[in-house]
């Protein structure tokens, strides 16, 4: 059964994921990331993370979803004329890079008695003190550097919003 889910899952995620960089209306695209997050929480809950299915819903589905609304809306974004040339670049693009996940995965020895040594606080992989814990210590290096890439897109986004406001003319 949980083959069964996780297969529906992954199928679901990889077709709204196309999707999302496939449909021309921004709306239409921010509705499949939607479904998209809430299928990616599906797989946080069939691997027992109940933690982090409920940051995915509550923080991706919920936050994410609506800052990336409000900069659409914002911005105003239209169609552009160039639209079937950059698809074409985007599926190249696509296809090399899962060429190159296969060639990667198709050498390594993943999954092959290979015992990962993690000490945890809490005997509950993915509570909320061994997450704390596994964020702040092995993996802060990783979450600095995603706050500097959201604090860029955050002035990145404000400074293409007030760029729009002061062109317009009274």
């Amino acid at each position: 059964m949980a083959v069964v889910l996780f297969s529906y899952f992954a199928a679901v995620i990889v077709i709204t994921g196309l999707m999302v960089v496939g449909l021309r209306k921004p709306i239409y695209s921010a509705l499949s990331l939607l479904v998209l997050f809430f299928h990616v929480a599906g797989i946080y809950l069939l691997l027992d993370a109940e933690f982090i299915f409920a940051v995915q819903v509550i923080a991706y589905a919920g936050a994410i979803l609506v800052l990336y609304l409000f900069v659409v809306m914002l911005l105003d974004v239209k169609a552009e004329e160039g639209y079937h040339r950059q698809l074409v670049i985007g599926l190249l693009l696509a296809f090399a890079l899962i060429g190159e996940i296969i060639y990667i995965l198709s050498g390594s020895t993943f999954g092959e008695g290979h015992i990962a040594s993690i000490k945890t606080i809490d005997p509950l992989p993915g509570s909320t003190e061994s997450i704390g814990h596994l964020l702040f210590t092995r993996y802060l290096f990783p979450f600095e550097v995603a706050s500097i890439i959201l604090l860029v897109a955050m002035i990145g986004a404000i400074f293409l919003a007030k760029e729009k406001v002061f062109d317009k003319e009274p």
